[in-house]
Order: structure tokens, then sequence, then C-alpha cells
């Protein structure tokens, strides 16, 4: 029997640093058009739903053909409330009202470069090592090991001065969540177990395979990386 793959993208409406963030045009369409349209082409996920407390985002996303079956109650769209729970809310409403899928896709609606095909190698990875979770990860792209910081003196520091004078190629490479994609068991996010848990793996993504928009410096650069990757 094959598993059953639930995708969920928490869309809510009150972005503050870029209004409307979720469903701003981006190349022609809302931003939370392209994720939508890579999980259709999934060929793992059974079913997809936006959990938003927007009447906006909700009409948008049902055009694109997905359904909002619910509207997140307002203790979950605060600018506090942790991704984790939103994605538990909404897993708990679809096992009441659906059934109990065996995993849990979330995409953000802002992941305009997440390829079908990564999330689709992902799984065979998941499924492959046994853990509970895999996510989307990039190498850094200098050395954390050398980061500075501006103390209270308005003055820099070193993080870790004793690494100065190390080789570049002498230190551990390091990575960081890309925020592409999280693919876990239903029971870990049941748990809200974390997706740094020792039970995680990370699917590692290429540098230009991801951007994290939370400015309009983010988006500009978003628009601009995307136009030459796919627009020419």
């Amino acid at each position: 029997m094959n598993e059953f793959i639930l995708a969920i993208i928490p869309a809510r409406g009150g972005s503050k640093r870029i209004k409307k963030k979720n469903i701003r045009n981006f190349h022609g369409r809302p931003m939370i058009n392209w994720p939508i349209e890579q999980i259709k082409k999934c060929n793992i996920v059974n079913d997809i739903i936006v959990s938003t407390d927007d009447g906006e985002i909700k009409d948008i996303a049902e055009s694109a053909g997905v359904r909002v079956p619910f509207m997140r109650p307002a203790n979950l769209s605060d600018d506090y409330t942790e991704t984790s729970y939103v994605i538990k809310h909404a897993l708990e409403w679809y096992i009441e009202n659906v059934r109990t899928p065996d995993y849990v896709l979330t995409v953000y609606p802002t992941s305009v470069f997440i390829k079908s095909d990564d999330v689709n190698n992902a799984f065979k990875i998941l499924k492959s090592n046994k853990n509970e979770m895999i996510f989307s990860g990039m190498e850094y792209s200098f050395p954390i090991q050398r980061a500075i910081f501006i103390n209270e003196n308005s003055r820099i520091e070193m993080f870790q001065p004793e690494n100065y004078a190390k080789r570049s190629q002498d230190l551990v490479r390091a990575y960081h969540d890309a925020g592409q994609f999280y693919l876990a068991k239903t029971r870990s996010v049941l748990s809200l177990t974390s997706s740094f848990s020792k039970g995680s793996s990370m699917y590692l993504l290429k540098r230009d395979n991801a951007v994290d928009i939370d400015t309009e410096e983010d988006l500009e650069f978003a628009e601009k990386l995307f136009k030459l990757k796919f627009t020419q």
C-alpha cells in the first residue's frame, strides 16, 4: 500500500515587512501560485490544503485549484505563532475530517524556487534512511567560523577568533535551513518534533535554488534570480 502524503501550505495574511507577501505579484502570478504548481506535479503528494486567516488568500488558493477547508483561528495567526503549531492544527483538522496521512509536506507560500523533483527525491532519501523527517538545506557561502558581530561599543568582534588564521579548507562546512520544504512522518508533526532533531535528514540544494523572502530587498533579488533561471 502506498503512503498517503498531505501537503500543507501555511499562508497567513498579516505579513508586516512585505504587505500581502504571500499573494504579492511575482513574475505575473500571486506568489503562492508558484509552489502550488510544483506541489501538484509531485508524484508523491495525495492532497493539498492551505491554512490561512485571510479571505483574499483563500480565494487565490482555491482559484489555483487547492482547498482551503477552514479558516485559521486568530490565536494561530499572529506574529509569534510558530509554524509547527499551525501545521499541527491543520493536520489535526485533516485527521478528524478526512483521514490520517502517513506523511506531511510543509511548503511556504514564498517558496517560488521549489521543484517537484527535489521533493520527490527527498522522499526517496527519507524512506531509504528511515528517519522521521527531511528538510531542504544549503551550505553557507562563507565560513561561519569567521563570522563577526558589532558589540555594544560599535566595534567588531569575531564569534570565533581562534579560527581567524585557519585556512578555509580546514574549517568544518556548515549548512542552514533553506526554508523550501519539510517532509515528516505524521507522528513527528503531531508531537511538534523539531526539524533539527537527531531523526532528521537534510536535502541539499544548490545556492541558486532558494531565496528566503522576508524583505523588499530579498524579493527584488528573488525576482532577478528567477528571471535569470527560468524566463530567458
